[in-house]
């Protein structure tokens, strides 16, 4: 067995519950894929197997000790690439035993690995980042390049165990395919978070965390999806059949209580034309009273498990739901001409960024995707269209329109606000209070986390919030920009973007690796930037 997790649970340092009794094992040689909603605690329990953070309660057993590629957001930034791969002290004792000083300190050092130098060139090149140098920091590098310097450890360290958190991510298509092939090809044990489709494909067991469980099932992710989809099914079967049976049982609450008005109407009938004594006909109406009252309890209590049942499979289908968010659509008429360029560059040194110069249009309606390598100048083409930079050369035609930016760090939102007024920052209809708050909810987003700063959200509730955002707003975008969306979000989360893009008629423009994200909002055109 390679990595072992018994009765895990982690509270945070404030007393909030992440998750609890997460129990699971992935054998030797299994490839594993670790799914799950947003702040959930996938990338949480990925560190706590790797010993940076300590569980609350539990064991974790590991054969071997994993290599770990972080999901990085900035906290390795000044460290050098020859300390993010561990390797600096051992090609340092390596130069020093080349250039004479074979002390005791320098061979312990290098361990007899001499070949270390050679290695780590070889996996740098594998990746495609030769042209990088180890003393270079990381914060010099761009997103893919990060990622792909940690990858380039798997290459150098070979480790039995390999925990991924979010491998993919800013990997252009080419990076992604040799991604894909690597991991289809190694023999490691391997346990991966993603929200990557294509990549869940290729592993064979998945586990899904939720709060109180690990559930394991046996196949991809599109065995897992159509297990999920079974489910969800039985369980609007279910709501049916209990609400059926709710409804039965309020019905003869209803009848119970008719029969004993009728009883005790009739009884009082009854007792002034036999004219019984006061006492016998006091226990008589008591007898009776007590019969219904034991009744009547008992179809409460049935009323009430019932209701308590309801409300709980009501949430787990609504937690599986698809929102449906109504964006409002532009009022441009289709084929107006938004962008047109003539032969533009740009250049943020000597050398022009792109070796053509590049000539297009952007008319009113059009779906259309950005497409280019790692560095290749995707972003800084949505800054000229946008006209936050001018170009160096050519000439750029923009006409007067609305836009609007979803990026990977949805920056569109003011991290210091709270939820609730971040809301009503866009709030341009003047609705008031308590139809904000309804949206709020109506966008998966409950009275827990109104007052709850922007900041303290995971990417998939910034995601719903944004979209909260735009269906409370007055002014609706004539163009949708979306900068690598995805990269931060469950599938869930990811299903719920697209099914608002899909529905949204104006004009669309996107930057994205995720091919099947690509396909689904029909991004159809492209406009491509590589250099080659």
């Amino acid at each position: 067995m390679s990595i072992i997790v018994k009765s895990l649970s982690y509270i945070h340092p404030n007393g909030e519950l992440l998750f609890s009794t997460v129990n699971f094992s992935v054998v030797k040689g299994q490839k594993a894929a670790l799914v799950g909603n947003n702040g959930s605690g996938k990338s949480t329990l990925l560190k706590i197997i790797t010993r940076q953070f300590p569980p609350s309660e539990g064991e974790i057993i590991l054969s071997e000790t994993p290599y770990y590629v972080p999901q990085h957001t900035g906290q390795y930034d000044n460290y050098t690439l020859a300390e993010v791969l561990g390797v600096g002290e051992k090609i340092n004792a390596l130069h020093d035993i080349l250039n004479g000083n074979v002390s005791s300190d320098n061979l312990k050092q290098l361990d007899d690995d001499w070949d270390i130098e050679e290695r780590v060139q070889s996996a740098l090149s594998f990746w495609n980042i030769q042209h990088l140098q180890l003393s270079q920091p990381l914060k010099s590098l761009s997103g893919g390049e990060k990622t792909k310097v940690f990858l380039s450890g798997i290459l150098v360290h070979s480790p039995a165990i390999i925990l991924l958190d979010e491998p993919s991510n800013h990997l252009d298509a080419e990076s992604r395919t040799v991604l894909y092939d690597f991991i289809g090809k190694s023999r490691s044990t391997i346990l991966a978070v993603s929200h990557d489709r294509t990549l869940l494909n290729l592993f064979d067991t998945t586990l899904e965390l939720s709060k109180n469980s690990m559930e394991t099932y046996g196949g991809n992710y599109d065995f897992y999806k159509t297990q999920k989809d079974g489910k969800r099914l039985a369980l609007q079967s279910q709501l049916k059949e209990k609400e059926k049976t709710l409804k039965q049982n309020r019905q003869k609450a209803r009848e119970i209580a008719e029969q004993r008005q009728k009883k005790e109407a009739g009884g009082k009938a009854r007792q002034q034309k036999k004219a019984l004594p006061r006492i016998v006909a006091g226990g008589l109406k008591s007898k009776a009273e007590q019969s219904s009252a034991k009744l009547n309890d008992s179809q409460n209590e049935k009323i009430a498990v019932l209701s308590e049942s309801l409300k709980q499979i009501r949430q787990q289908i609504r937690e599986q739901e698809v929102l449906k968010t109504d964006l409002s659509q532009s009022g441009l008429h289709k084929g107006k001409i938004l962008v047109e360029t003539r032969q533009i560059n740009f250049s943020y040194g000597e050398e022009p960024l792109w070796q053509s110069p590049l000539t297009f249009q952007i008319r009113s309606g059009d779906r259309i995707r950005i497409e280019g390598n790692n560095g290749s100048g995707k972003t800084t083409l949505l800054k000229l269209i946008t006209c936050r930079l001018q170009p160096l050369t050519g000439e750029l035609f923009t006409a007067d329109f609305r836009h609007f930016c979803i990026d990977q760090e949805y920056t569109v939102i003011n991290r210091r606000l709270s939820v609730f007024e971040q809301v009503q920052q866009f709030n341009d209809r003047q609705l008031p209070e308590h139809e904000l708050k309804k949206l709020l909810h109506h966008h998966q987003l409950s009275s827990e986390v109104w007052n709850r700063p922007c900041e303290a959200l995971s990417g998939g509730e910034k995601m719903k919030l944004l979209l909260c955002c735009l269906s409370v707003s007055d002014n609706t975008p004539d163009l949708l920009i979306l900068d690598e969306p995805t990269n931060n979000l469950d599938i869930h989360s990811q299903d719920i973007l697209t099914a608002a893009v899909k529905a949204f008629e104006g004009t669309l423009l996107v930057i994205s690796h995720d091919r099947n994200f690509i396909d689904e909002v029909g991004a159809d055109r492209c406009i491509n930037v590589n250099s080659e």
